[in-house]
């Protein structure tokens, strides 16, 4: 049993892709257990043959969308009306439009990439620090994973057989407590400096109404995409497909940004992002069967209860384990790889399973920050053209309100887990 991790561990740290470690190293295990090799390609195959697996390619297409057809600058441009006028200036806008960017794209890394090109120039000009507008940029980025819709959620909703409607519901309000948050920083940040505190633009009610007008057909967006699903109007994945209709009609014939010939190179695009997390999932699906076929999962239970019968012990251990997780691997894969572990040992603890998703999810968010492989860190630092060494050091105090939302998330459930009974009637 411990080949398969040893093996994937081997590959990892000699720079193989994740996909094909996770595809030779349960294969060669298979191996050595005369497992039929025929039993790969049916694994594979299953692990893709769900419903709701084909809203992630939906999603992602609809992010790109949002970055290409005007989506994202009109709400930005919204979002600065908004709070343009308060100390913090650009830094509020850029967590008030990641906020607004995450409740459409579901993706961390498209958010992040559509604000950072918008905006970081913007910053440069008007002498901002530049590391900590990246900083601010990735964080305000990760919250796609969080607030509603998110590819992570459906993923984690798929492979542990719960409600995707449950776990949007129980991503509100820890979403937007992170935003709050970060709203905190960006505001301290600037009041320690006194050109980025002078930085504001005087508030004008024309132009917020202006703005908001302007916006009405973006926000349109999230209130059909998570109404429609909590509503049970639609599925996830159905939803996904209504927000690609949605998103380029208004981006055709609204916003008029996006032309009919631009579409084979936007659908492409999403095409080679989509094809490699469906891989990442087919090749993660060998791994999970192999490893609820041994029945690890229970003989980790059976070994942490007889080690300890303390919930609380065991959240703080899985919060450290996911947060270094998260440092060096990619959420999906690692939700796909963990949950089939972690989750049955959490409902031996006595954790609802949704909280317990939730859990993982902000976690993993978290570790969308976090170098070396955070991701959003990764883009932000890219167009800002400054090093992942140096955008990190401006990470600190972001990085420090997140963990203060994890923690209180963890340990307070209803802070989860509200929403999902209030609305859904969640048990």
């Amino acid at each position: 049993m411990a080949l398969i991790f040893v093996l994937f561990l081997f590959l990892l740290v000699f720079g193989t892709p994740i996909v094909f470690s996770l595809g030779i190293a349960a294969s060669f295990t298979l191996l050595s257990y005369d497992v039929p090799m025929s039993l790969v390609a049916q694994r594979m195959y299953g692990g893709l043959d769900k419903f709701t697996i084909m809203a992630i390619p939906f999603f992602i297409l609809t992010g790109i969308i949002m970055e290409r057809g005007g989506i994202a600058k009109r709400i930005i441009d919204f979002a600065t009306a908004l709070v343009g006028w308060i100390t913090g200036s650009l830094y509020l806008v850029a967590v008030v439009a990641g906020t607004g960017l995450a409740a459409i794209s579901g993706s961390g890394s498209a958010d992040t990439a559509a604000m950072s090109s918008i905006m970081l120039p913007q910053m440069k000009k008007r002498k901002y620090n530049i590391d900590f507008s990246a900083a601010i940029m990735a964080a305000s980025g990760s919250l796609g994973t969080i607030i509603p819709p998110s590819i992570m959620m459906v993923v984690l909703a798929t492979i542990s057989n719960q409600s995707v409607g449950a776990l949007f519901l129980a991503g509100i309000i820890p979403g937007l407590m992170c935003a709050a948050f970060l709203l905190i920083s960006g505001y301290a940040r600037a009041k320690l400096n006194k050109s980025e505190a002078q930085d504001i633009t005087n508030f004008s009610f024309i132009f917020l109404v202006k703005s908001f007008v302007k916006a009405i057909p973006a926000l349109t967006l999230p209130v059909i995409i998570v109404g429609g699903i909590i509503g049970g109007i639609f599925t996830p994945t159905e939803a996904a497909s209504v927000s690609v209709i949605v998103g380029l009609i208004i981006s055709i014939f609204i916003y008029k940004e996006i032309k009919f010939k631009d579409l084979p190179e936007i659908i492409l695009r999403a095409a080679t992002i989509a094809s490699t997390v469906m891989l990442i999932i087919a090749t993660a699906s060998i791994f999970s069967w192999f490893i609820a076929s041994q029945q690890i999962p229970q003989k980790i239970s059976e070994f942490m209860l007889g080690f300890s019968d303390s919930k609380l012990l065991f959240l703080i251990n899985v919060n450290l384990l996911l947060i270094l997780i998260g440092m060096f691997m990619e959420s999906i894969s690692a939700i796909l790889i963990l949950v089939p572990v972690l989750m049955p040992v959490a409902i031996a603890f006595g954790v609802d399973p949704l909280h317990f998703g939730l859990i993982i999810i902000l976690n993993l968010s978290i570790g969308m920050i976090t170098p070396p492989y955070g991701i959003t860190l990764f883009v932000a630092s890219s167009i800002a053209e400054r090093s992942i060494i140096d955008v990190s050091k401006k990470l600190f105090l972001p990085l420090t309100l997140m963990f203060l939302v994890l923690i209180l998330a963890t340990y307070f459930p209803q802070i989860s887990l509200y929403l999902p009974s209030t609305i859904m009637g969640y048990k």
